[in-house]
């Protein structure tokens, strides 16, 4: 687990792979009773922190305005990360599966106590944020941002993730 301040917010992430029980997570998050409230994001389409934590400012940006597109913060989170303007296909997109096995959990303002209780929530190994960049799968990245290759000799992959998650409301 790592924090990062987002502006007068913190953000806490948590890294999870080997993960048993992501359809029960999903079940629990669309009925509402996901204790504590906590994105839940595929982490094969993450290479890098720095995309997540754009997304999280959009996320308290819309919320400060009392703009969110979705119902929660943390689901604002899933839906910025995505890049897309259609909320349903970017939290099942960028947000877990019934089957998904590697997980980013994300919580903002979390107490040390919250994210135990997330670690307990996930049933699987909770790994090193560093590892991400090495897992992540860019073939999918790259076909779900469009991004070319002509884009990647000139800029990294995260950057042109968030390149489109700062430009998708102007687009």
């Amino acid at each position: 687990m790592k924090d990062f301040q987002v502006n007068e917010s913190s953000l806490s992430l948590a890294l999870f792979t080997d993960v048993t029980n992501s359809k029960e997570l999903l079940d629990a998050m669309r009925a509402g009773r996901l204790e504590p409230e906590v994105a839940l994001l595929n982490a094969s389409l993450i290479p890098d922190v720095f995309p997540v934590l754009a997304a999280a400012h959009k996320a308290l940006l819309a919320k400060s305005r009392e703009s969110l597109s979705t119902r929660t913060l943390h689901s604002e989170l899933v839906y910025n990360y995505s890049g897309s303007k259609h909320i349903t296909e970017s939290l099942k997109r960028c947000g877990i599966s019934d089957d998904t096995t590697y997980i980013l959990a994300a919580r903002f303002g979390a107490s040390h106590d919250e994210m135990k209780d997330i670690e307990k929530l996930i049933s699987g190994k909770e790994i090193d944020l560093e590892e991400l960049e090495g897992r992540a799968n860019h073939a999918q990245i790259q076909k779900h941002y469009k991004v070319s290759p002509q884009e990647l000799a000139i800029s990294s992959l995260a950057d042109a993730i968030t390149c489109r998650i700062a430009a998708r409301d102007a687009l």
